[in-house]
């Protein structure tokens, strides 16, 4: 499995290869919401952007995550970010994590049509075996979000991590396998199209 930069296309959301050029915009995204507040989660500051976006470049030289700045619809503006991470070529198998969206953008059709697009690309181009998904226990909001895709809780990783305020993360660990995934699929081609 070779994970390369990609541009993924939906009608309400583009993913496409993290940049600094994205740096601006993506400072004022965070700032809808004041995200890197939450103690329980690792978003960046604005002031952080710049040594976020870095940081995730050079992950992605060292073949260890593929980052994407999302895009308001094609060609819309930078309202988050999202990753391909935690990658096993050798399984093959992603994880799908440090994500991350402007308030204005949470719970709509653009994540839906984001996890819609990074699954079908892991699974359909890439043969991944199984995707997950990660998220701190107490970050309920996330886990509600990753059970309404159709992932599975496969378990609680306790004392996973230690966060930046000096507790210990203990990571909600979900995932949607290869036989899963036709199942998944129709379900949220079915969110994205369903009258609202």
């Amino acid at each position: 499995m070779a994970l390369e930069p990609v541009t993924l296309t939906g009608q309400h959301v583009e993913l496409v290869p993290l940049s600094q050029d994205h740096r601006d915009a993506l400072a004022e995204a965070v700032r809808d919401g004041e995200l890197w507040r939450l103690w329980y989660t690792a978003i960046p500051s604005p002031e952080a952007m710049e040594a976020e976006i870095d940081r995730r470049l050079g992950l992605q030289a060292a073949r260890s995550m593929l980052p994407f700045t999302v895009l308001d619809g094609p060609g819309g503006r930078p309202v988050g970010m999202t990753t391909y991470m935690n990658i096993d070529a050798a399984g093959p198998r992603v994880e799908i994590g440090s994500t991350w969206y402007a308030a204005r953008v949470q719970r709509t059709l653009l994540n839906t049509e984001a996890k819609l697009l990074l699954l079908a690309h892991t699974f359909d181009r890439l043969g991944c075996l199984a995707v997950e998904f990660r998220t701190h226990f107490m970050n309920h909001a996330s886990c509600r979000a990753i059970e309404r895709l159709g992932a599975k809780l496969d378990g609680v990783r306790r004392h996973h991590q230690c966060m930046k305020d000096g507790t210990l993360r203990d990571s909600c660990v979900y995932s949607v396998t290869t036989p899963e995934w036709p199942t998944i699929r129709s379900h949220l081609t079915w969110q994205l199209a369903k009258p609202r």
